[in-house]
């Protein structure tokens, strides 16, 4: 018999609450849902009405609570190391200055939307 096998098992009770709650949130599983698209349009603009996350919204709609923590509006995009080498040729950068690039990438968008109005 190991060691391992000798330690006493531990309950979730036994954890401090701040573990307790990341136990329960790592148990969760995301759910992935295949709607029309029109479907979807309609929660992500009733989210965005709402001033949720589509996720929010759908907790909403089912039910379920919601955290009503206030989270940080955001915008995310994913960037591969193609796409920093041809971002950084535009802006005039070394692709290793991701920093920089993000810094002009949100100028970029805010002047596209500022033109936009």
């Amino acid at each position: 018999m190991s060691k391992a096998d000798n330690k006493p098992k531990r309950n979730a009770e036994d954890l401090p609450k701040k573990w307790q709650a990341g136990q329960r949130a790592a148990k969760a599983t995301q759910v992935a849902f295949d709607l029309d698209e029109q479907f979807q349009y309609q929660i992500r603009r009733e989210a965005l009405d709402a001033g949720l996350s589509p996720s929010d919204q759908i907790r909403t709609i089912l039910g379920l609570s919601v955290n009503k923590r206030p989270k940080r509006p955001r915008l995310t995009l994913t960037l591969n190391a193609d796409d920093y080498q041809e971002l950084a040729q535009k802006y005039q950068l070394s692709a290793d200055e991701q920093l920089e690039i993000k810094k002009q990438v949100q100028q970029d968008l805010v002047r596209y939307l500022s033109e936009k109005q």
